[in-house]
């Protein structure tokens, strides 16, 4: 058994400008056919039947959902899924926020995460872990990865933001590179996970805004695509 991840990029794709051109997202305005083909190429490329990909609706909250199979919808309201189900694919779509990929590979239970500045505030993550030690995972095994997002760097903010956020997610905090108030969600949640006792924790270095491959809400003017992070059990080698 061995927990699989993907992050896909902007390119390959069937959708025309501005999502151009491997848009996943369903809310942004895309073409239903184009979209409706990526997410096929996306289920190609990993190896998996469409009907084997979770969707989640994301409202930027806490809500951690388990999934025991195959949803013929986006799970409702919700940030953070969690299965113990080998090839069930778990998707979190972003272009900015921090997707969170967390598995346990010896209890065989792996999550996805949308974390956002409102969602990694209000505690998604810690959410989408209780839910993972429910299912039998072990924070002591879980790996993590923290995707592409906005760095510190680039992400500024207001001060009063910035304090509100760094209160309820320590570590954010940060200057920009114009000294102005910024935050960096991936600092924040790596806390996090350091305090839950995750040990093995990888962090895509990418920042959205400054990778033209990546989708970015706030570089892009707001309309723009969604890039996937996935995760999934494979419950074999396959040659």
């Amino acid at each position: 058994m061995r927990i699989r991840r993907v992050i896909t990029t902007r390119e390959g794709g069937s959708s025309r400008p501005p999502f151009d051109s491997f848009n996943l997202g369903g809310k942004v305005g895309d073409d239903p056919a184009a979209l409706a083909d990526n997410e096929r190429k996306l289920a190609d490329g990993i190896g998996l039947s469409p009907d084997r990909l979770v969707w989640m609706e994301q409202i930027h909250g806490r809500t951690a959902a388990t999934v025991d199979g195959p949803q013929a919808e986006p799970v409702e309201a919700t940030d953070a899924l969690v299965t113990a189900q080998p090839d069930l694919a778990l998707v979190a779509l972003t272009a900015d926020c921090a997707p969170v990929l967390l598995g346990d590979p010896e209890a065989g239970v792996v999550s996805a995460v949308h974390a956002g500045r409102v969602g990694a505030r209000v505690g998604v993550l810690v959410a989408a872990l209780e839910a993972m030690v429910r299912a039998g995972a072990d924070p002591g095994r879980i790996e993590a990865l923290l995707g592409p997002a906005a760095c510190g760097e680039c992400y500024e903010v207001p001060r009063e933001m910035q304090a509100d956020v760094e209160e309820r997610l320590p570590g954010s905090a940060c200057k920009t590179r114009r000294g102005t108030a910024g935050l960096d969600l991936r600092a924040g949640l790596w806390e996090q996970l350091a305090q839950a006792g995750i040990a093995r924790i990888g962090v895509d270095p990418r920042c959205t805004m400054e990778t033209p491959e990546l989708f970015s809400h706030r570089r892009d003017g707001g309309r723009t695509g969604r890039f996937a992070a996935v995760i999934w059990i494979d419950p074999e080698e396959r040659g």
